[in-house]
Parts: structure tokens; sequence; C-alpha cells
């Protein structure tokens, strides 16, 4: 296994430098679901909710959680991203909602933070706006499940 790139020789906390890496197309991809209750995924699907349009508004979160990530996880790089794109899928067995985020860059260094931020975000606020009536939801699977770019290329989850 690598060394934690993270930390210096000292064993202390550091934010990596970047300055060396080549500039090159990356792009991750997540995914995770929020887990309900049939009524609830009914309001969603129905428009029925005094909040307004869940998914439309989680789909912004979802955005807006990828372009702040280097604000709420304290090592990361901030970046300038040329894409983000939610994707929200229900379903009914068991009763969900499926987010799959893709981020991609030109830059030195990944954006598999802020793909999984970005999933973590949409969820979170489909969960902020449902909670009035269904506070047992649950957040499950949140995972890479790509990223491709730098140095280490192609990477998919097994």
């Amino acid at each position: 296994m690598d060394k934690l790139s993270h930390f210096n020789t000292q064993g202390e906390a550091h934010m990596v430098d970047v300055g060396a890496k080549s500039v090159t197309h990356r792009t991750a991809v997540s995914i995770g679901r929020i887990e309900m209750l049939d009524s609830t995924l009914e309001h969603i699907r129905s428009g029925n909710n005094k909040k307004g349009d869940v998914l439309g508004v989680a789909r912004i979160a979802g955005i807006m959680g990828a372009k702040r990530t280097a604000d709420l996880v304290p090592l990361c790089h901030p970046l300038a991203l040329t894409k983000v794109e939610i994707d929200l899928v229900t379903q009914d067995e068991p009763p969900a909602v499926i987010c799959t985020a893709t981020v991609e860059t030109r830059g030195q260094t990944g954006v598999e933070m802020e793909a999984l931020n970005a999933v973590q975000i949409t969820l979170l606020t489909i969960y902020d706006m449902c909670k009035a009536v269904d506070k047992g939801m649950r957040i499950e699977g949140v995972q890479l499940l790509e990223k491709r770019g730098g140095k280490s290329g192609t990477w998919r989850a097994g």
C-alpha cells in the first residue's frame, strides 16, 4: 500500500503539493441512495411537498456541494470544476431515490471528493425536505464508482 499522502515525514497533516503534476482531464463518478417509506416516495414523485420540488432542489444542492467541497474537507484543494451532473432516479423496491454524480475538471488533482460530496449533499437535501413525513429515511451505499485521469489513470469499483 502506498503511503498516506496527507501526512508529511513527521506525521503531521498537510495539503499535498500538486504543483508538479500535469494538468489533465479528470472525472469522478459516485453513487448513493436514500431509502424511505412508500408514502414519502409518492410525495416526492407527485410534487406534493410543502417545501417545493424535492428533486430539483436536491439537484441544485448537489451541484453546490461539489463546488464547496474544499470548504468542508480540510485538505482538499479548491478546484475549478468544468462539469457537475446530478442524476436522480426513483426506485419502487425498496422505495428510494438513487443519486449519481459526475464531476469533471482540467487540473492537477482529481475530483473524487467533489463527486462523493455532491452525492451526500443531494441525499441530505432530500432528507431535509422530507423529514416532516419520514424521519426514518436512510442514506446508504455512498461510494466512488469510477475515476479517470491523472498519473494513476482509470479506476473502477469492483
